[in-house]
Parts: structure tokens; sequence; C-alpha cells
């Protein structure tokens, strides 16, 4: 019995030779999660979804953390394992075949160029970023103010550290943003020297990434893949790395028209590592990455979260993910066992499996799985083997990506960094030639006394109410901001 509807088009995710399990396209967008234990198969797992959606036309974008995703650019090799487990799945016809392909790299090294303005990322994520406290958060939003107010723009990390030397020498003039105190810029500007250090320099500026450069299909129909090589980001910076992803998830959400149900997604995003997404995150920002993975399937974008531990997402993430996917877990430690049995009590039961068992004994590439069904609630859980993927397992070699990357379709187009007059050079140009001020002009202004650095934090998250709703969720908060203080 196939555990799925057949009316629209279906992704196979595997069988055990009775029982086939599909994932409707249709409902692609209700998001997923693939889980398990180091060595179970999630990388198996995530790639054949990603050349499933590939293949029906749907754009994917995904990281590749450990460096042996980018043999979905290649087409794979029939050896005697593969076809042990297709014949136990009850797979006919299989054919090897590559996916359209785009690399991309922060550092520039293994693939096209990634950027964003700091002004894109905005204060919030900014200061999760650099792990600034409360103080240090408000300078950080009154710095955006000001710079927006100064008509300065903020597009690198020597933009933001020009302004912030700036602003420490005219703390007197400016004290209508708040009292800013020296020993509170100098943290925040230390933090941003290791930022530099670990590479962000290369990650903030222009020309900042375009997001329909990440939703092409090639001449054939097929979805590109958009794989961004992560192996570096991860060890160097892995809140960088979480940054990027929550700022991708934001301009998606706010860029993209409403679609509403289609017959599958217009993007999928594949986020490994998840956890780091949530770790250590302030609340105002988890309320925000809840709402927006909410409210993003709307726009037609599917999100998969892969994650060792279930319990590495929010319950209100985690709530709502309509296809999971759960490898193995080891349950030697009370925290392992509660984690297993949080993923066994996800599933929708199935007289015939215990599922709280069968996590423990899963062998490699083994899943138990459950999607949503044509009546939008989830199937009962199946055990299944995950089928081969079509593409190859493992990395492919420097010259094939070489070679990929001279044909993308969007070669050169990133490789060149823009430096166009900005913060910094504005400011340097006052320097050499001093003026008052604008802001200094404004002082003479009535007011009760001097605001703290509180109030300006949040007059200037107030700043934010007029844009869409993706940027209000992201950066703006005014109502989680109220709801904290």
């Amino acid at each position: 019995m196939e555990c799925i509807p057949m009316k629209n088009e279906q992704l196979l995710i595997g069988g055990d030779g009775h029982t086939r399990v599909f994932l409707d396209l249709a409902l692609a967008n209700r998001h997923g999660l693939i889980a398990g234990a180091t060595g179970t198969g999630k990388t198996v797992s995530l790639q054949i979804l990603a050349e499933g959606f590939s293949r029906a036309g749907v754009p994917v974008f995904m990281a590749d953390v450990k460096g042996d995703l980018s043999g979905i650019a290649a087409p794979g090799a029939g050896n005697g394992k593969i076809q042990s487990r297709l014949r136990r799945i009850g797979i006919e016809g299989f054919t090897p075949r590559a996916c359209p392909t785009v690399f991309w790299d922060i550092f520039g090294r293994s693939g096209h160029p990634v950027r964003a303005t700091l002004s894109d990322m905005g204060p919030l994520l900014l200061g999760t970023l650099l792990e600034l406290n409360d103080t240090q958060s408000g300078i950080l939003y009154g710095a955006f103010r000001i710079a927006d107010d100064e008509g300065l723009l903020l597009l690198d990390l020597k933009d933001l550290k020009a302004l912030l030397r700036w602003m420490n020498d005219n703390r007197r003039q400016l004290g209508e943003y708040g009292h800013f105190s020296s020993a509170s810029i100098g943290a925040i500007q230390r933090r941003l020297l290791v930022l530099e250090q670990q590479g962000a320099e290369r990650f903030f500026g222009e020309p900042a990434l375009l997001l329909d450069d990440l939703m092409h299909t090639d001449f054939s129909g097929q979805g590109v893949v958009s794989l961004l090589d992560a192996r570096d980001l991860i060890r160097n910076s892995p809140r960088l790395y979480a940054a990027f992803l929550l700022w991708l998830l934001s301009e998606l959400f706010e860029n993209l028209p409403e679609i509403g149900d289609t017959d599958r997604p217009r993007l999928v995003l594949f986020f490994d590592e998840a956890h780091l997404l949530f770790k250590r995150a302030p609340s105002a920002l988890l309320d925000s990455i809840e709402q927006v993975v909410r409210l993003i399937r709307s726009k037609g974008v599917g999100v998969f979260f892969i994650t060792q531990n279930p319990l590495d997402l929010p319950e209100p993430v985690l709530g709502q993910l309509g296809c999971r996917i759960q490898h193995a877990l080891r349950a030697y430690t009370p925290k392992e066992k509660k984690a297993v049995r949080v993923a066994a009590r996800t599933f929708r039961p199935n007289p015939g499996i215990d599922s709280e068992r069968a996590i423990t004994e899963l062998g490699t590439g083994e899943a138990l799985v459950s999607v949503l069904g044509p009546d939008g609630a989830p199937t009962p859980v199946e055990r299944i083997l995950v089928r081969p993927p079509h593409s190859r397992i493992g990395p492919i070699d420097e010259a094939d990506r070489q070679r990929l990357m001279a044909r993308s379709p969007i070669r050169g187009k990133y490789d060149q960094p823009l430096d166009r007059e900005s913060a910094y050079e504005r400011l340097k140009q006052r320097a050499d030639s001093p003026t008052p001020p604008v802001a200094a002009k404004r002082t003479s202004r009535s007011r009760a006394g001097r605001q703290g650095v509180g109030e300006a934090f949040l007059k200037s998250a107030a700043r934010s109410i007029g844009r869409q709703i993706g940027r209000e969720l992201i950066r703006g908060l005014m109502g989680s901001l109220l709801g904290r203080r």
C-alpha cells in the first residue's frame, strides 16, 4: 500500500518492497525535517530530496557543510550496494543523472562569492552575530538610525567601523540619540575586529546577492541547485553561517509575492546544522524565525531543517514541519533517551511499528518517515529504506568543479567586489574638511531630558514599521522588543 495521494506529482523517498512513501510536491511548502545521528544517512536523504525537486523544475538552495554534496552535479555509479537497494525497494529503470548546479562560497574560493550589505542585514541580525548585550545592541541600533539621518550608506565593515569612530568623537553632539559610552562603542569595535579576522569582510559588501540568481531553471526545465560551500564557514564562523541563512530567509519572505497553494514550490531551502540558527539566539529573534517559517509557505518557499537531534529545533518550529525523515538516534544518556521519545511522539502512530524502539534500531539508510496526505494530515509513520540518489554519492574533484563553474550562467557577475562611495568615504571627507554634523544642528530641539540607550533602541526599531512585514519580523520586532522591556 502506498502512503500518499496519487493525483499530484510526487517525489519518491523510499520503501521496503511492500510500501513506498512519496512526498506530494503540492505540499512541499509545508516544510520538513531530516534528523539522525552522524553516519546514519541524513546526507543521502537530503540529496535525494534536492535532486527530486530539481527534476520537477523546482530550484533548490542548500549548504554543503561537510563537502560531500557536490556529487549532486555529477551522475552516480550503479555499484552493487545501490543495485541491491533498488531491488529491495522495487525500483526499476534506474538511470544515473546529474543535477544542474551552481556553486557558491562566501569566501569566493570554491564558488561564486556571496555578499550582502550591512544595511540589508540590519541591526538585529548583526547584533546577534556579534553577540552584543542590550546596551551594545542599543548603540548599534542608534548607529543605523544615525546613518539614515546623515545619509550614510552602510555597505561593508569599514563603513560601520568608520561610523562608530565618528560617533565616539561626536558623542556630545549626538545626545538626542542617547548616551553612547566609549567603553560600549569600543566593545562593538572589538567584536567587529574578531568578525573581520574570521573572514566576514568578504561577505559584507557589493555586489550583493540577487535572489533571482537562486531561482533559475536550466534549458531542459530542471531546477538549478545552488550549493553553498560552507565547510570553512562552519569551522571558522558558525554564527555568520547562521546569520546568512536567516538573512536569506527574511529576504525571500520580504521580496517574494504571495502565491498561495500551487502544484509545487517555487524554491526549496535545505538548512543543514539547523541547531546553529537557534543556538543562543535572543527571544525576539526566535519569535521572528517562528513567524517567518509559518508564513513563508504562502510565498511558495519550502524549508527543510537538517539536524542530529529534533530537540535542536524550538517546539513552535518543529510543529510546522509536515515531512519528517528520522534516521537512527543513539540512546545512552538521559538526554538522548528523551530525544528518542520526542522524535517518536512527533509521528502519527502506526499499529505495526514501535517508533521509539525502531529509532534506536534503524540501520544506515533506513528511516522512519511521515508525510502529509491529501487532506493535509500526517500519514502514519512507515519504516523504509531511503532510495539511492541518481547523482553521485560523495564529492566531485576540483577539476570538475572548476569546469562547471566556467560554464555557470552567472560567471563573472559577482567575482569582482564593488566599493562605491559609502559611509567610510563620506566620513573621511568630513574629517578632511570638517563641517558641523547635521545631527548637532538638531540638538536644540526641546525635550524633557537626555534619552537613554534603551529608548533610542526602541525608537530605531520603530522606524521599521513602515517596511514590509518580513523586515518588521526579522529586523524591527517592535512588539517583541516592547514585550521584553
